[in-house]
């Protein structure tokens, strides 16, 4: 199928661009998007901030997702530009993160499970004129909230650590502010920190570099904790 002018890649997917109101994101490493569109589809009948799901385009692959195409930079330009603050953007993040936590399970019987993201931070929120989108759900599953808590944190605190613009660019005080609005909801535990910790190894798509930097991030989260 045409896929149309290539709008930006990520560590695992390339998004084109179909026409002025839809993308297809196409995947590199996985099989197909089921999983992905139900949690997608679930979340957002619950009012969560997702893109639209389109409908399949003619020829796609069983790894192709066509949304919504979304217009505004990401949370992550918008700090970097200096646009929003650190207390801003964490209080953004932190308010995602609770609304998300309060739609109950969709397959999972444990009512204390959620929906989890796990991959919630400013390059995957979208500001809209209409308000913050929330993308990339490929890594969405079920499970306790400290879990999602920590893994945000502990992907700030990577960053942070990671060598070189824009990398570590204001991101300490919003790793800071980030942990101190989350306080109320339980933070991030040390358990919730081994558990993220080692999802977070066992990812193939970060470097051995990030992967070395685990251990001092978890560190720098403490060292931010309130």
């Amino acid at each position: 199928m045409h896929t149309g002018r290539l709008l930006g890649s990520g560590r695992t997917a390339d998004v084109y661009a179909l026409d002025g109101s839809w993308v297809l994101r196409r995947y590199r490493d996985r099989a197909d998007t089921t999983e992905e569109l139900a949690v997608m589809a679930y979340v957002g009948a619950f009012g969560f901030p997702v893109p639209r799901i389109g409908p399949p385009a003619e020829g796609a692959r069983p790894t192709d997702l066509v949304l919504q195409r979304l217009t505004g930079p990401t949370l992550a330009d918008s700090l970097l530009a200096g646009r929003l603050g650190a207390a801003e953007g964490a209080a953004l993040l932190a308010r995602l993160l609770r609304e998300l936590h309060a739609i109950p399970p969709r397959v999972s019987a444990d009512p204390e499970d959620c929906v989890l993201h796990l991959d919630l931070h400013p390059e995957n929120v979208v500001l809209t004129e209409a308000g913050a989108v929330v993308v990339d759900w490929s890594t969405a599953a079920e499970g306790r909230p400290g879990l999602d808590r920590a893994m945000s944190a502990l992907t700030l605190a990577r960053i942070a650590l990671a060598p070189g613009p824009p990398a570590g660019a204001d991101v300490r005080p919003l790793l800071k502010a980030l942990l101190a609005a989350l306080a109320d909801d339980g933070g991030a535990t040390p358990a919730d920190l081994a558990l993220a910790r080692a999802r977070q190894e066992a990812n193939p798509h970060l470097t051995e570099e990030e992967r070395s930097s685990l251990g001092r991030a978890v560190a720098l989260v403490n060292g931010c904790t309130p």
